[in-house]
Parts: structure tokens; C-alpha cells; sequence
């Protein structure tokens, strides 16, 4: 699996629910909350992935959680020491196939992209490298992470009360060839001239590994947030698809590793969240994300050295794959 344990426990969950209530989840479950053994809090089922509210993807996720459970080991992209108690959960085996932390598993070298010229990029590090460290705020929403107008010109507005260095990365549609500068507000690139850049795509790892980034505003897909761990850069939580919302909780209430926005906001297809988050909400967030005091930053840059160890000679990473591999050779599966 290409994600974590959390998303595996809601694996796990989603067919045991089923038996004691086989219809998919509906907006009156919402404030539901369920008991997820791979879970210390209860999980509110709206931050459940989105597909769970369609009839059609729910008997999909109940399917996948059934088969999973006739594999004979699972690989999930974490490591213990970032999700102990899910991590302790699978350990227990209780009739569940063997589960290798064999994470981060991690792209490092750095991403190219025919949107971003290599002038665009070469100027961009160079302001990053002019720039005090930890002082730059990085806002990214993934390749499928696009916003309204509206929630857009809320944003600029936070920006604006704020005053933090940034580097915003906005898709005006989900092939990305918009005009980034299109929705803002009307003087808002002037504005912020010098302390700011407005781009339709941005190289992310360049970006998180660089000292001079402080914050990271994030939809929370997983090699996001492990990219962030890696280089010890604090996220504030925005999810937008897939199990990003599952993610956004375990980051900020199970494991106090990142500040919220939200938990909940979604725009998956036909499911998108109508209400608009104030400039006022998001600046609190993001002064509590830049503020170098917070607890948040001192556990993130703790966990950013545990992950380094993970991959390194004897790390929990390198033993689960070696057990992996020796497991298969040895048939013991």
C-alpha cells in the first residue's frame, strides 16, 4: 500500500461495519463516531474518505477491506515510530496478515515539470536562498487540489493579515494550465511583491528541503505529509480527496503532528464543501504553523530525525523489508 496505517485500520473497520450495517454512509453519518481499532480517539465518519458516502465506491473500499484480509503480508509507506498505536495494533496479528513498515518510501531528487521554466526555477530557489530561515510559508494543494474563486480570494485576504513570506502554488482547473494570477484580488500581487510568489506549479521536495521554508498549507496525501516529516517542516491541514481527511485527523488529533484548518473540506467530484473558509481561520492557522515556539514544530523536527534513522542500517524500515524479503525467499508466507 501506497499509504499508512491509519487508511489500512480504515480498511480494516470498513467490512465489520458492514455486517452490522450493510448500506454506505450517508450526510446524516457525518457526526458519527466510530470506534476504529487502529485508532486511540474515536474517528467522526466525516472524515472518513469521501467515497464511502457513494454506493458505488463504498462497496468497492468494504470489497478491498475483505480481500486484504486473504493477503499473505501487507507493505504499508510508514514506520512505527510516526504511527505507534496503529502500528502496535497490526503488530498483534489477530488473524490479519503480517503488515511490513517498510516506510518512508520516499522520491527525493526533486520533481520536474514542463509547467515551471528553468529560469522560473532558478529564480524561485534564489529567492528561497535570500530568504531568513523558517520564515517562508509554502501552500500547495496537489495535483488535484483546486479551490473557487471565492475561497481563493479568502486565502490572498489571510495571506495579506498574516504578513509571512510565501510561495503559493494555485490550479484554477485540474489540468493546470490556467492563469494563476486570474482570481486573486484586485492589487494583491503588488501587494505582496517581494514577499510572495504566485505560481500554477511548484517543485515541492525543492521547496520542503529548503531551510529558508518554515510552514507548509497542505491537502495531506501522504507522500505530501512524509515529504514534510522528512525535512522536519510543520503542516497545516487542508484536505481535498481521496483519504486526505482520514489523514488530516490522524495528523492532527491522533498523533499532534500538524495544526488544523480543517478536517473535514472536501472536493472529490461530486462532493464538495459549500461553505468557504474565513481569511480569519485560516490566518489564526497559520500563525499558530509559523510561530517557532510551537509544539508542533519541536515534534515534527523530532520525527524528521526517527525517519532518517527508519531507512538507516538497523532502522525498523530496513528490518521490515528485510523480514519481507526473507519471508518470501523462505516461502513462509
Amino acid at each position: 500500500m501506497t499509504s499508512n496505517f491509519g487508511f489500512l485500520g480504515c480498511l480494516q473497520y470498513l467490512p465489520e461495519r458492514h455486517r452490522l450495517n450493510s448500506s454506505e454512509f450517508n450526510e446524516t453519518s457525518g457526526e458519527e463516531e466510530l470506534p476504529i481499532p487502529a485508532f486511540v480517539n474515536r474517528v467522526p465518519a466525516k472524515v472518513l474518505p469521501p467515497g464511502v458516502f457513494d454506493k458505488l465506491s463504498y462497496a468497492t473500499l468494504v470489497k478491498i477491506g475483505e480481500r486484504l484480509k486473504d493477503a499473505k503480508g501487507i507493505l504499508v509507506n510508514s514506520f512505527p515510530e510516526v504511527e505507534p498505536y496503529a502500528a502496535e495494533h497490526f503488530s498483534r496479528g489477530r488473524d490479519y496478515p503480517h503488515v511490513y513498515p517498510v516506510g518512508p518510501v520516499l522520491n527525493l531528487t526533486g520533481r520536474t515539470n514542463p509547467g515551471l521554466a528553468s529560469a522560473q526555477y532558478e529564480n524561485m530557489m534564489k529567492w528561497l536562498d535570500e530568504q531568513p530561515d523558517s520564515s517562508v510559508l509554502f501552500l500547495c494543494f496537489g495535483s488535484m487540489g483546486v479551490f473557487s474563486e471565492p475561497q481563493i480570494k479568502q486565502i490572498a485576504h489571510a495571506l495579506e493579515l498574516v504578513g509571512f513570506r510565501f510561495i503559493w502554488a494555485i490550479r484554477t482547473n485540474i489540468a493546470g494550465d490556467g492563469d494563476p494570477h486570474e482570481p486573486l484580488p484586485e492589487g494583491f500581487v503588488e501587494r505582496t511583491k517581494g514577499r510572495g510568489i504566485v505560481c500554477s506549479w511548484a517543485p515541492q521536495v525543492d521547496i520542503l528541503a529548503h531551510k529558508a521554508t518554515g510552514g507548509f498549507v497542505s491537502h495531506c496525501g501522504w507522500n505530501s505529509i512524509q515529504e514534510s516529516l522528512w525535512y522536519g517542516v510543520p503542516i497545516a491541514t487542508w484536505p481535498m480527496y481521496a483519504e486526505q481527511q482520514l489523514n488530516a485527523f490522524n495528523m492532527v488529533k491522533e498523533l499532534g503532528l500538524a495544526v488544523e484548518i480543517r478536517l473535514d473540506y472536501v472536493a472529490d467530484g461530486d462532493r464538495v464543501t459549500l461553505e468557504i473558509v474565513s481569511a480569519d481561520e485560516i490566518a489564526t492557522a497559520v500563525r499558530s504553523l509559523m510561530d517557532g515556539d510551537n509544539l508542533v514544530r519541536k515534534k515534527v523536527q523530532e520525527i524528521s530525525a526517527v525517519a532518517r534513522k527508519a531507512v538507516g542500517d538497523g532502522g525498523s524500515s530496513v528490518v521490515a523489508t528485510g523480514d519481507f524479503i526473507s519471508d518470501v525467499l523462505g516461502d513462509h508466507f
